[in-house]
């Protein structure tokens, strides 16, 4: 009887912890999405627009097609970026590095 009571209780438990990952209850799992498609949009920003920030970038002729289709994410970006210390203290940080 005790074995029973015992799997069962281990049974509820881990289909919570099944359920509470699965439906991240917590929201843990969509803040480090949300930071990753930050980051990657702000690499991706740096590569075709280094220039607005004094990185020399010899692409950027090139880039200056795509500029229409990102006029609105870029004036928050160079906002975020220029009032930032540094853009790899930053990306350091997201990390736990010490630039």
């Amino acid at each position: 009887m005790d074995n029973i009571l015992n799997f069962l209780k281990t049974a509820i438990k881990n289909l919570g912890l099944f359920f509470e990952g699965a439906l991240d209850l917590k929201g843990n799992l969509t803040n480090k999405i949300e930071i990753e498609i930050d980051n990657t949009r702000d690499e991706f920003l740096i590569l075709c627009f280094g220039d607005l920030l004094g990185i020399d970038i010899p692409t950027s002729y090139y880039a200056l097609e795509i500029l229409p289709y990102l006029e609105d994410e870029l004036i928050g970006w160079e906002e975020r970026m220029l009032n930032s210390k540094s853009v790899w203290e930053q990306k350091g940080g997201d990390l736990d590095i010490d630039p």
